[in-house]
């Protein structure tokens, strides 16, 4: 939608194939219905390695400032919560009307339900074709078919096979940001309870950079903003590396000090209270009863230590339909980092969660695709 835009407004005509019968659609279902706009931090250091130069390159050409200007003359009105920006509304339908009144009033034609199935290079441009056998050519294309992640909103992994048939690497798409399957009693037992904690990611030994947040237990393993946040590279290990030995180290009371909770529940054990009460005021209630047999069979102090390191196994992650990202895609050393066009094909550009370009949560992510589609279509 901002690729049309940015073509369009240099009077140069456009025309949008959408798969679905809506534009944006995806974009209605975003930060919990809300759209996470983008992020006040919005820098190359929030995304994966590999994809840093040619992030930094085209938030060079559209940034943050860039960013907001664009959506402030559409007439959308924002604020930032934690350094995330919302608009006004708190809708998401707010963001994705003001860019298709803009399509409209710039003459954009939208051809709708046209699902590429393929893409045929010729000697003017280009020759698409749709599943129900319609065609459209062009002298310049730019892709931006998306991800994996809500399959149902469109984006279910075509626009990997369309660059690849046109000669393009793939890194393996996974779902980044996605709930982690673990098979332990103690996350059936909790199902739905959410606490704050910490969390570290252990990975064949090696242990990565902590994180802090929601912990949810549900019925298949654990969720909540903690898990979000620290999936990726446990998804990439499982996903894409076949690694089997991974698990989560987690303290399950962060705010707390290892001394002083085994100084607290020392005294609790002293003044005789039974292993259900032990964790009251410090835990909720039934976490409380979950950990008692951590009492019946453990002195406060091994308790303490076992209460700030509990490990989980993870056996896996939730699939597409759950994941809010993906790690993967078209690799970004194909790709000029000024323009966004492929370095294989002429006239072929790309832009958005196509490309092997992802961002933590937080409005990163959205972040890059109106930067990269505003600059592929400058182009």
């Amino acid at each position: 939608m901002v690729a049309s835009i940015s073509k369009a407004r240099r009077g140069e005509p456009v025309m949008i194939l959408e798969k679905t019968a809506q534009l944006g659609k995806k974009i209605l279902a975003s930060g919990n219905g809300r759209c996470n706009l983008l992020n006040e931090a919005l820098d190359s250091s929030s995304y994966n390695p590999e994809a840093r130069p040619l992030v930094n390159s085209v938030f060079s050409r559209f940034g943050r400032d860039d960013i907001l200007t664009f959506f402030s003359e559409l007439g959308l009105h924002y604020y930032s919560q934690d350094g995330r920006i919302f608009p006004f509304t708190n809708q998401a339908a707010s963001v994705q009307k003001v860019l298709a009144l803009e399509i409209k009033r710039l003459g954009v034609q939208v051809e709708y339900g046209f699902d590429c199935v393929s893409i045929q290079k010729t000697q003017t441009g280009f020759s698409l074709g749709a599943a129900d056998g319609k065609q459209q050519t062009g002298h310049s294309l730019i892709l931006t078919g998306g991800g994996s992640t809500y399959p149902s909103f469109g984006s279910d992994g075509s626009g990997y096979k369309l660059a690849s048939s046109l000669g393009h690497r793939i890194i393996k798409p996974v779902p980044s940001t996605v709930p982690l399957v673990v098979k332990d009693p103690l996350c059936h037992l909790l199902q739905g309870q959410r606490i704050i904690a910490r969390a570290q990611s252990r990975i064949q030994g090696k242990i990565g950079n902590p994180v802090d947040g929601e912990l949810l237990f549900t019925k298949y393993g654990l969720s909540g903003s903690l898990i979000l946040d620290i999936s990726q590279e446990i998804s990439l290990a499982i996903n894409r590396l076949n690694i089997k030995d991974v698990s989560l180290e987690t303290d399950l009371i962060p705010f707390m000090e290892q001394k002083q909770l085994e100084t607290e529940l020392t005294n609790r054990h002293k003044m005789g209270l039974t292993p259900e009460d032990m964790l009251t005021g410090i835990l909720p209630g039934k976490l409380c009863l979950a950990f008692k047999q951590l009492f019946e069979k453990e002195n406060p102090s091994k308790a303490a230590v076992k209460l700030k390191n509990w490990r989980f196994e993870v056996s896996g992650t939730r699939g597409w339909n759950e994941a809010e990202f993906t790690a993967g895609g078209i690799d970004t050393k194909e790709v000029d980092p000024q323009t966004l066009e492929s370095k294989l094909v002429k006239g072929l550009y790309l832009a958005g969660e196509v490309l092997d370009v992802n961002g933590k949560r937080g409005g990163y992510n959205l972040g890059f695709a109106w930067a990269s589609g505003y600059v592929a279509g400058l182009s």
